[in-house]
This record gives C-alpha cells, sequence and structure tokens, in this order.
C-alpha cells in the first residue's frame, strides 16, 4: 500500500479526526490532574502515570479508528475500500501500533523531562546556582581529598570563663584553613561538637569523614598567650605534626596565619593566600566578638541577648571590624526574633540589616556578611530577587558553607520547590554532618514534601546530635503529628524545655494540636485562647494562624495570617508547603494571600 494510499485510507476513515479529538482529551487530563496532584500532595509518580497511559492509549485509539468508523453514536467496523489489500489486515494494525507509539514517545519523554528539570515558578538564577551545586561532589567523593577537622582548643587558663576565647582561636583558625583551595574542612558545628568529650581521634575522623585532625589548647595570662597545637593522621593516631606558640595577645592574628601555613605545609598543599590585614587591631574588639559567637551558639533568648551586649561593645571598639558588624547582624535579628517585648522589631530590625549592609562593605569577601543580609531580605522583607542575590554571592565565596546553604534552602521552600529546598539541606548535612539546625531544617522541608518518615528520622538525628534542641523536639512533635501517632507527639512537644517565651509558645502550641486530632475540642480551644491572650509577647501571629487553620477556622486563620503579614514574620516562608496550614489552602484569600508577597499560585 503507497503513502498516497494510507492517507487516502487515513482521510475516508476519519482516523485524523479521532487523533485530534484524543489529543484534546489527553490535554484536558493532565491540566485537570497536574493540579489534583499538587494540591493532595501527591507524589510526581502519580502524573508520569497518567501520562503513560494516556501515551500507551494513543496507539490502542490509532487502531480502534482504523477499524472503526462513528455512525449515529455508535462504532462500526469500517468498510474496506476499493484500493486496501484486503489480506494484510493483522500486517496493517500491527504497522498502525507501532506507529503510534512511535508518534507518542517523544511527547511522553518530554513530559518526564519537563517535570525532572526545576519547575518555571523557581525563582530566577536559581538554575544557575542549582547547576553549581550540583557540581560540589557528595560527602563520599570530598572524603578522598585532604580533609581536616580542627577541634576546640582547650582553655588551660586559670580563668574558666575565658573559655570563649580559646573556642574563638580555634573558629578562625577554621576559617582561614577554610580558604585554601583543594582542602575540605569540617564544619564548626560538627567539629566543636566533640568538645569536652573523651572520643579517640579515630573515631572522631570515621564520623567527620576526615584523614586528619588538629587538636591543641590555649593558656592566656595578661597580656601573654601560649598556643600548643598537633596535627594527628586519623587512620592510626600518628602525629603528623606539632608546635607550641608563645606570643603576646596582640599578635594572636599573625600566630594564626602561622599555624595555618604549617599546618598546610604539613599536608603538602599549597600555601595559604597572601594574608589580608586583620579585621581588627583591637585584642579587646576581637575578645568580644568571640564572646559573642560564642552566645550566639547557645542559640537561647538569654544567649542572644549576651551576645548583643558583646557585639555592640565590639563594633563600638572598631567600627570597621567587618565579621563583628555580620555576628552583629545575626545577633540583633535573633534577640528580637525570641524576645519581641525586650527588642522591638521596628528598632531592631531595620539595625540588624544596617550591620549586615557594613559587613558587606567592610568584608565583601567575607560569605558571613552577604548570608546574614540574604536571610534578612528573605524573612524579613521577603524581597525574593535580593535575597538571591545575596545568597548567590555568599554560596560563590563559600560553596560548601552550610548557613547559606540553609537559607538558600528557606528561599526555594517560599516559591514551593520543597523537592529542591531538601537537595541543598542534604548538601548542608554533608558539609556538617553535626549541625542539628541542618537537621532541623531538612526535616521541616521533609514535612512539608509528605515524606514524613523521612521528617521524623532527620528531626530524631537533630536531637541526638543535641539532646537540649528545643527546636528539634517540636519539629519531631509535628512529624508525629501528621503520621497520627499522637501519644508521642504529645511526649515530644512536652519535652521540649522553657526557654523563655519560645518555648511556652510551641507547648501551648502543641497541646491545641494533639487535642483537636483526640476530639477535645474545647481543650484544644483553650490552648489556642491561651497563645492569643498574648501574641505580642509570644511572637506567634503565623503560629495561631497554623493553629487555627487545624482546627479548621478559615476565617480566623486568614485574620492572624494578615497580621503575621503585617508584621513581616518570619514564618510565612512556609506558606507554600506548611501541612500545617492544608485546610485553608486552595481557597481564594489563600491565593490573595501568595499574590500580595509576590509568590507564584499553588
Amino acid at each position: 500500500m503507497s503513502i498516497e494510499t494510507v492517507i487516502a485510507e487515513f482521510k475516508r476513515r476519519r482516523v485524523f479526526r479521532v487523533l485530534v479529538g484524543y489529543g484534546l482529551v489527553t490535554f484536558a487530563v493532565l491540566q485537570i490532574v497536574e493540579p489534583i496532584q499538587h494540591a493532595l500532595g501527591l507524589s510526581d509518580a502519580v502524573l508520569k502515570i497518567v501520562v503513560v497511559l494516556l501515551g500507551l492509549g494513543f496507539p490502542v485509539v490509532l487502531v480502534l479508528a482504523w477499524a472503526f468508523d462513528d455512525v449515529g453514536g455508535g462504532g462500526e467496523r469500517t468498510a474496506p475500500g476499493s484500493g486496501a489489500r484486503r489480506g494484510a489486515g493483522a500486517r496493517t494494525v500491527l504497522l498502525l501500533a507501532v506507529l503510534g507509539l512511535l508518534i507518542a514517545a517523544p511527547g511522553v519523554a518530554w513530559i518526564f523531562h519537563r517535570h525532572a528539570e526545576a519547575p518555571p515558578d523557581a525563582p530566577a538564577g536559581e538554575e544557575a546556582l542549582r547547576a553549581r551545586l550540583d557540581r560540589e561532589p557528595p560527602a563520599s567523593d570530598i572524603r578522598a581529598a585532604p580533609s581536616i577537622a580542627v577541634l576546640p582548643l582547650v582553655n588551660l587558663s586559670s580563668d574558666k570563663e575565658q573559655e570563649y576565647f580559646s573556642d574563638g582561636l580555634a573558629e578562625e583558625l577554621l576559617n582561614l584553613l577554610g580558604q585554601v583551595p583543594g582542602l575540605h574542612v569540617a564544619a564548626r558545628t560538627s567539629a566543636f561538637a566533640f568538645k569536652g568529650k573523651n572520643v579517640k581521634i579515630s573515631e572522631i575522623g570515621h564520623e567527620l569523614g576526615v584523614a586528619t585532625v588538629l587538636e591543641g589548647s590555649v593558656r592566656k595570662s595578661g597580656d601573654q598567650i601560649r598556643i600548643t597545637t598537633q596535627l594527628i593522621n586519623a587512620a592510626d593516631g600518628f602525629h603528623l605534626w606539632s608546635q607550641t606558640y608563645d606570643r603576646k595577645l596582640i599578635e594572636v592574628f599573625a600566630v594564626q596565619d602561622e599555624i595555618a601555613r604549617a599546618v598546610v605545609a604539613a599536608l603538602k598543599l599549597q600555601l595559604l593566600p597572601a594574608p589580608a590585614e586583620p579585621q581588627t587591631a583591637s585584642p579587646e574588639a576581637h575578645d568580644l566578638y568571640l564572646l559573642g559567637l560564642h552566645f550566639i551558639a547557645r542559640g537561647s533568648t538569654d544567649g542572644f541577648a549576651h551576645a548583643l551586649e558583646a557585639l555592640e561593645k565590639a563594633v563600638a571598639l572598631d567600627p570597621r571590624f567587618g565579621a563583628a558588624w555580620a555576628a552583629l547582624a545575626w545577633a540583633r535579628f535573633w534577640a528580637s526574633d525570641s524576645d519581641p517585648v525586650r527588642h522591638q522589631s521596628a528598632r531592631f530590625i531595620p539595625a540588624a540589616q544596617e550591620a549586615a549592609g557594613k559587613a558587606i562593605a567592610l568584608s565583601p569577601g567575607l560569605a558571613d556578611g552577604w548570608v546574614a543580609r540574604g536571610a534578612l531580605r528573605l524573612s524579613v522583607n521577603k524581597d525574593w530577587a535580593g535575597a538571591r542575590s545575596d545568597l548567590e554571592r555568599a554560596l560563590s565565596l563559600s560553596p560548601s558553607n552550610s548557613n547559606a546553604l540553609g537559607v538558600y534552602a528557606r528561599l526555594l521552600g517560599a516559591f514551593g520547590n520543597v523537592q529542591q529546598a531538601i537537595a541543598a539541606l542534604r548538601k548542608a548535612t554533608a558539609a556538617d554532618p553535626l549541625s542539628p539546625n541542618a537537621w532541623i531544617w531538612l526535616s521541616l522541608y521533609q514535612l512539608g514534601a509528605g515524606e514524613l518518615e523521612a521528617a521524623e528520622v532527620s528531626a530524631a538525628r537533630a536531637i541526638q546530635i543535641s539532646p537540649d534542641s528545643t527546636r528539634g523536639l517540636r519539629t519531631l512533635g509535628f512529624a508525629r503529628l501528621l503520621r497520627h501517632r499522637l501519644d508521642e507527639a504529645q511526649a515530644a512537644f512536652d519535652a521540649e524545655k522553657d526557654d523563655g517565651a519560645s518555648g511556652t509558645l510551641f507547648q501551648m502550641m502543641g497541646n491545641a494540636l494533639v487535642q483537636f486530632e483526640r476530639g477535645n475540642l474545647a481543650e484544644s480551644q483553650r490552648f489556642a485562647e491561651a497563645i492569643i491572650a498574648n501574641p505580642v509577647a509570644l511572637g506567634a501571629s503565623y503560629q495561631i494562624a497554623e493553629v487555627l487553620a487545624w482546627q479548621g477556622n478559615a476565617a480566623g486563620a486568614f485574620k492572624w495570617l494578615e497580621k503575621a503579614y503585617q508584621e513581616h514574620d518570619p514564618g510565612l516562608n512556609y506558606l507554600k508547603f506548611d501541612p500545617l496550614l492544608r485546610k485553608v489552602r486552595g481557597q481564594p484569600r489563600f491565593a490573595a494571600l501568595l499574590r500580595k508577597m509576590n509568590l507564584p499560585p499553588d
């Protein structure tokens, strides 16, 4: 049968009309299935199964259209045309089926390819950054390269309150080594997790995935310091190098650089780049900066207040101390967030933004300032483009910076790109495997993706690393709540320590959610009203909206979401994936709030 004859038969049997109709039906089905998939939180596998079935249906429809004609609403076998070869029926049907599969294959492949890529509502420039992140080797590949962990230096001074000084020296030494191309340095959080613990060097090396460990001690007396350091092979415990330095306190910067160079030489890597001018010439300012970092690491309301005090004094002593300004930006933000009554946001948030800007202006090569400003633009201003620009700069300066990766994940999550956020956070946990914060953020986004079992595992990992982690306990409680394991969820919420307003808030919030699921509606309402009675002290506008949404009170939830919007509540970054808001998602007021925040619709 010639091509002309086949085409004539296609026309006579009305095959083209049927295929066009099937194509329109296919398009309509996909337009209906995809929104339903996202609304119900179903996995991408559902859409892919539908696409495969529709693709397989194409050759079936093609064969049926050839064999039958539509007559008066019923199907009749098409009479063979005069030019048809009656003996080739089976061969023709097989040929048509193969032809249908070949025609459908490109469309099916395109759908799979499109859904494998980043969604179109991702922030501009995200694709380029994600490609750069993906070029970072996974943890298993990193370990083959020269690697080191810098343990906290032991404080041998008579004054135990000077411990922050020895910790700070270790942290700055870690930062110097982090500038060496080709040398992988374990993150501070992971390395400092072994502080005060009697753990074998081989176990530390295995846990952090490093080949060498730097340890030592600091003795400070007046303006004199003695720093003893030793580089150890993690595999066999043998010393590769050791040295003792006796210096005046004012020479501490030179000593740090001298130690770093000696370590690099011992590892037979290229030398550090020419040292920049010290960020401060004031030992007192440097001392206060280390003290501020020490208090920020505590992660408590009281710690943030003490950090704020120390860092304000540091920048007053040396207004050109860029690293101190970056730390001060974080201290001002967290102090305001954890105690909104004492630290009014109207005053402290702009002050935090000013500090981040000064850090960048004074030390543009330091990633910390860019991360701090990006986090503020994201959490407070909802300046998506500005946050993206700052975080891209930070990651270009420090690609494995777990803090930068964590904040960037929040930007991705704000746009609903939860799987991309999870990928960034997995890189953060690979770079800093003993950071409880990285595991907590990973758990939150796994909750948003519906990966409830994985979210519980990640939250439990954070608590294992830091048993006092209140944020880890509340995240674990949410994971168990969503899995309807109410007794265990209640236990997690009740185990959270009362750390100022934040602890009280999440204990009450957890009880409101659990009691509602138990059917104790009056008790659930009592906890909700206890939070509503003092929302300013608790800084709880977004959390109140979550509780009311969970209870099915849409009007109340939207009232508090609007209040959260007016207050620039950081919780609004969770809007597009927060499982606690699922009862109000999809309503017109929810879509209106997304538009107001310049976020793409669900």
